[in-house]
């Protein structure tokens, strides 16, 4: 199975999308560029919400409606991510598929978030018809912001494995 990823790392890095992202002089940076702020974007939209579950910032919504507010924009946010991140990992993939925080990252904690993410959005619209959001919604917000940490925390790990 291994040497199957391994092919397909290689054929990866070897790509149109992978040259430009490693051989570029501006390639890195650009792709850099979009992942963060894919980043920015989506995380900004979904902190946004599990803050206003947690009674966090203003009253004038409730949490239902940051929800449907910010609902294009957060999905927006992970199509740049899910773009800017298989550009990085195109560039080097080979090295990526080895590193223990990368495998950490995208095995574990990526999946873990994602899901808990769908279900906070989910859920958000009946615990957040009032301006208060019953118990468990505070706390699958914070359980949320919690998985994405360690989702970053990971993220930053990566050039030390």
């Amino acid at each position: 199975m291994h040497d199957m990823v391994m092919a397909l790392a290689g054929w990866l890095e070897s790509s149109p999308w992978g040259v430009f992202a490693r051989e570029s002089d501006w390639g890195y940076p650009f792709v850099q560029l979009t992942h963060f702020t894919g980043l920015s974007i989506w995380l900004g939209t979904t902190f946004a919400l599990d803050l206003r579950l947690l009674g966090v910032g203003s009253r004038r919504a409730t949490p239902a409606q940051v929800a449907e507010e910010l609902f294009v924009w957060n999905w927006i946010g992970f199509a740049i991510v899910l773009t800017g991140g298989f550009w990085l990992f195109s560039g080097l993939a080979r090295t990526f598929v080895d590193n223990l925080a990368f495998q950490w990252k995208l095995g574990l904690f990526v999946p873990l978030a994602l899901i808990w993410h769908i279900v906070v959005q989910q859920r958000a619209r009946q615990w957040g018809d009032n301006h208060e959001a019953p118990t468990v919604g505070k706390l699958a917000a914070l359980g949320e912001i919690l998985l994405w940490i360690c989702v970053a925390s990971a993220a930053v790990q990566i050039p030390s494995y």
